[in-house]
C-alpha cells in the first residue's frame, strides 16, 4: 500500500534532520556560510591562507552564491516540490547521500589546491546535477509542467557555476567573469520568480487572518509576466555587459518596474508580523540594487562591487533567510510568529547589509558587515538548529 508524505516520514527511524529536505539542506547551509565567513575573516586579515585554487575572493564568491544558495534551493525545492507535484518526498538515508554529495563539494572546492582542478570542479557540480535530474523526474512524473522554469532557472544556475570553475581553471579573476554575474542574474530571476508566488500570497493569509481590508494583487498576472520577461532580458544584457551606458538604463528601468511590482503587494500593512514584512524588505533589495547598479554605470562610479552585494547579501541573503525561518517554523509544528531572536537575526542581516555596501568607501566595515553576517546566520543556527535536529511531535516535517 502507498504511503503518505506523513506516514513515509514516521516510517523514518534515522535522525530526524534527514526527514525532510528541509532539514539539512537550511542547516547545513547556514552552518557552513558561518564556517565560509569565519574563514573569509581570518584570510582577510592574513592569520591563514585558504588551501584552495581559487583566489580568496573567488572562493568567498564561489561558495556564498553556489554553495549556500545550492544548499538552501535544495532545501525549498526538495520540501516544494512534493507539494507541487503530489508525489512522496525524499527521505531517510538518500536525502542523506544527497546532502552528503553537497558537503562533498564544499569540502573539494574548499581543498582545491591539492587535487587536479578538474576534479574539485566535478565533484563540486555532481550535487546540483543529482539534484536537477531529480527535481526533472518529479516534475514529468507528476505532469507538474507549469513549474519546469524553477528546473530552467536551476540549470542555468548550475551552468553559471561550471563556468565559474572554467574561469578559474585558465587563471581569470572568477569574481569578477560571466559565471558569477549569470549565477547572481539567475538567482535574482529565482527570487523574483518564486518570490513574486509566496510574498502576495503569505501576505493575503496574514492580511486575512487579521481582519485588515488591504489586499496584494493576485501573483502571477500579466504586469507580472511582463516584468519577469523584461527582467530576464535585462539581467541578459548586464550578464554580457556589465559596464555599458546602455545597461546602466536598463537596470534602471528594472529597478522602477520591480518597486511598482513590490508596491503591488500591501507590505506597507504588515508591520506588525516580521515573518511578513521581511520578505517584502527582502524583495526591495532587487529594484535597490538594479537602481544603484544602474547609476553607477550611467554615472562613470567605481563602486560595482559594493552595488551588487546588495543583490547578493541583501536580495539573496535576506530572501534566504526568510524562507528558511517561515519554512522551519511551519514544517516543525510552530506558530507562525517571528519571536526576538528572529528579528534580531533579521536586523543583524540588514546591519550587515548596510556596512558591506558602505565597505565600498570604508574597507574596514568589511570586518563589521561579515561579524553581523556571522550574527544573523550563527543565530539561525542556534535559534533553528535545535528544530530542524527534533523530530515534529506528530512525526510531519
Amino acid at each position: 500500500m502507498a504511503q503518505s508524505s506523513a506516514e513515509q516520514m514516521r516510517a523514518w527511524q534515522g535522525p530526524a534532520v534527514f526527514s525532510f529536505g528541509f532539514r539539512p539542506f537550511f542547516l547545513g547551509g547556514a552552518a557552513w556560510v558561518s564556517i565560509a565567513m569565519v574563514l573569509w575573516l581570518a584570510a582577510l586579515t592574513g592569520l591563514i591562507s585558504l588551501p584552495t585554487r581559487f583566489d580568496p575572493v573567488s572562493w568567498h564568491a564561489h561558495e556564498f552564491l553556489f554553495g549556500y544558495l545550492g544548499a538552501v534551493l535544495a532545501g525549498f525545492l526538495l520540501t516544494a516540490v512534493p507539494n507541487w507535484t503530489g508525489r512522496l518526498p525524499m527521505v531517510g538515508w538518500r536525502l542523506a547521500a544527497l546532502f552528503g554529495l553537497w558537503v562533498a563539494g564544499r569540502i573539494a572546492v574548499l581543498f582545491s589546491a591539492a587535487v587536479p582542478p578538474a576534479v574539485a570542479a566535478a565533484v563540486d557540480l555532481a550535487f546540483p546535477l543529482a539534484l536537477g535530474l531529480l527535481i526533472l523526474r518529479e516534475i514529468v512524473a507528476g505532469r507538474n509542467w507549469h513549474n519546469l522554469i524553477v528546473l530552467a532557472l536551476l540549470a542555468v544556475f548550475t551552468l553559471a557555476n561550471a563556468v565559474f570553475h572554467m574561469e578559474a581553471m585558465v587563471g581569470d579573476y572568477a569574481a569578477q567573469g560571466y559565471g558569477l554575474r549569470l549565477g547572481l542574474a539567475t538567482g535574482v530571476m529565482m527570487i523574483a520568480v518564486i518570490g513574486g508566488r509566496i510574498i502576495p500570497s503569505f501576505t493575503r493569509n496574514w492580511l486575512a487572518r487579521t481582519a485588515k481590508t488591504a489586499r496584494p494583487a493576485p501573483p502571477m498576472q500579466r504586469f507580472d509576466k511582463a516584468v519577469l520577461l523584461v527582467s530576464l532580458v535585462i539581467l541578459l544584457l548586464w550578464v554580457m555587459q556589465p559596464v555599458a551606458w546602455l545597461t546602466g538604463w536598463a537596470l534602471i528601468v528594472l529597478g522602477l518596474l520591480h518597486l511598482v511590482r513590490l508596491a503591488r503587494w500591501q507590505g506597507q500593512h504588515t508591520g506588525a508580523e516580521p515573518l511578513v514584512w521581511v520578505l517584502h524588505l527582502a524583495y526591495a533589495f532587487i529594484p535597490l540594487g538594479a537602481l544603484v547598479l544602474g547609476l553607477v554605470q550611467v554615472t562613470g562610479g567605481a563602486a560595482t562591487a559594493a552595488a551588487q552585494h546588495i543583490w547578493m547579501t541583501g536580495a539573496i541573503g535576506a530572501m534566504t533567510l526568510a524562507v528558511m525561518t517561515r519554512a522551519t517554523l511551519g514544517h516543525t509544528g510552530q506558530a507562525l510568529t517571528a519571536n526576538r531572536g528572529t528579528v534580531v537575526i533579521y536586523l543583524c542581516l540588514f546591519g550587515a547589509v548596510a556596512a558591506r555596501f558602505a565597505a565600498g568607501t570604508i574597507p574596514d566595515l568589511n570586518h563589521v558587515a561579515g561579524i553581523l553576517w556571522l550574527a544573523a546566520f550563527g543565530g539561525f543556527v542556534l535559534v533553528y538548529g535545535p528544530l530542524l535536529l527534533r523530530p515534529r511531535p506528530e512525526g510531519r516535517g
